[in-house]
């Protein structure tokens, strides 16, 4: 399940830094809210064949909940690469909707926990969540739990797992 290309640091930061430039062509090229999704993977592998199956179920649950909301891309854009599967749609509406709709998929949608879908507004300002993200393994908010280090990667990792089984059933690769 976690068995693809394991990435350091400099590769992140550096993945991080060229969506954030991308981002910035986008609110400049289409001057409406972008929204960035990505997964939330602890560790050195940040995808696999299941952690993309993951991707492409969150992609497709969030474009269908812009459409139930009278909302589509205007422009998208998909990265796959070993520090992990991006994807960018800019999106005319509301960027408070938006971030609403994705906030919702978070929370609510199976998988929710590992969707990160960050929304900028058509001014570049990323809008926050109302309520703070709490951890994947206990009650805490994540940001405390992450600076902190109170879990294990492989503890992290294995609920990650459980999720993906859970979702994914028998249909999952290298389960």
């Amino acid at each position: 399940m976690f068995s693809g290309i394991p990435i350091d640091l400099p590769a992140m930061l550096a993945a991080r830094e060229e969506r954030a430039a991308r981002q910035d062509i986008w609110l400049k090229q289409y001057a409406c809210p972008i929204l960035s999704f990505t997964l939330n993977i602890p560790g050195s592998v940040k995808t696999s064949p299941d952690l993309r199956r993951a991707f492409d179920t969150g992609l497709a649950a969030l474009e269908d909940a812009l459409e139930s909301a009278g909302l589509s891309a205007i422009a998208r854009d998909e990265i796959h690469a070993p520090t992990g599967d991006e994807a960018l749609l800019a999106i005319r509406g509301h960027a408070a909707a938006i971030k609403e709709i994705a906030t919702k998929l978070e929370e609510d949608h199976p998988l929710g926990r590992l969707f990160d879908m960050d929304v900028l507004n058509a001014d570049g300002t990323k809008l926050s969540r109302r309520v703070p993200r709490r951890c994947l393994l206990c009650a805490e908010q994540a940001q405390n739990c992450a600076r902190s280090r109170r879990h294990t990667v492989a503890e992290l990792t294995a609920e990650i797992k459980r999720l993906l089984i859970a979702y994914l059933g028998s249909n999952g690769a290298a389960l």
